[in-house]
């Protein structure tokens, strides 16, 4: 399943979600030279990735091998990088699948919070979800980057509060391709049920997908939300959900 976009209208400018990705994409291109260098964009996840061992404390000065000829040196950023890694990512793919997902999603929680808010809700949850990642393998080397911490917590927090908003689903099922629109619950939760399948399948760090972290962020969006929404701004939404859900089932979708 990937949701290509939904029903739920904002009510203001999701400025802090656009923030965030240009944040995102700036860094992969100014700080690690767009994927082009293997050098420089491995250069860039030892020196800002979060690595379980050196916020542990179990590892000291040393390295790791990331890639053939290329080191990884420890002993470097702690607990800092929990956050710089929030920014990092590791390739196209996984740069544009956790905008894309940050964009359908975190606009609607931004509209639901506030703009302050949400910006505190986004690094708050980020660090949760990387806390995770180091619980799950606190003696690891290996530096984890990535957004979708962050981007799993926004998730969980649509989920509590528009999980009957209608999300546009890209389904391939073998050779069966189609766009269906899903309830939320159904889509995030479907989500998150892999999460917890690859989290007991694999170690947190295996086949380089921090799924704890995921999950981590997904639980912590769940219950922060409560604590971070506006009741007023998420009243204003749903009622004007229910009005563009009539003028979606008059007209249709497309």
């Amino acid at each position: 399943m990937f949701p290509l976009r939904d029903d739920n209208p904002t009510e203001i400018f999701p400025i802090f979600t656009l923030a965030i990705i240009a944040a995102c994409v700036a860094v992969w291109v100014f700080i690690q030279g767009a994927g082009f260098d293997q050098r420089v964009l491995a250069d860039s996840v030892c020196a800002l990735g979060a690595i379980p061992a050196e916020v542990t404390g179990t590892v000291g000065v040393g390295s790791v091998e990331m890639l053939p000829g290329v080191e990884c040196g420890l002993g470097g950023i702690t607990w800092a990088g929990l956050v710089t890694s929030m920014f990092l990512h590791g390739s196209w793919m996984h740069l544009i699948g956790n905008m894309w997902f940050l964009w359908i999603f975190g606009n609607n929680i931004e509209d639901s919070m506030g703009r302050l808010r949400f910006l505190v809700f986004y690094l708050l949850t980020g660090l949760v979800a990387a806390l995770a990642h180091v619980l799950s393998e606190p003696n690891s080397p290996v530096p984890v980057v990535g957004a979708s911490g962050a981007i799993s917590a926004i998730m969980g927090a649509y989920l509590v509060l528009y999980p009957r908003a209608r999300v546009m689903t890209l389904l391939v099922i073998v050779i069966f391709i189609r766009i269906v629109p899903l309830p939320a619950w159904v889509m995030l939760g479907y989500w998150f049920l892999i999460q917890l399948l690859s989290a007991g399948a694999t170690s947190a760090g295996g086949g380089g997908v921090a799924f704890w972290a995921h999950i981590g962020g997904f639980v912590a969006g769940l219950a922060l939300i409560f604590f971070f929404r506006n009741p007023k701004l998420v009243r204003a939404k749903r009622a004007h959900v229910k009005l563009s859900r009539r003028e979606i089932d008059h007209r249709g979708w497309w």
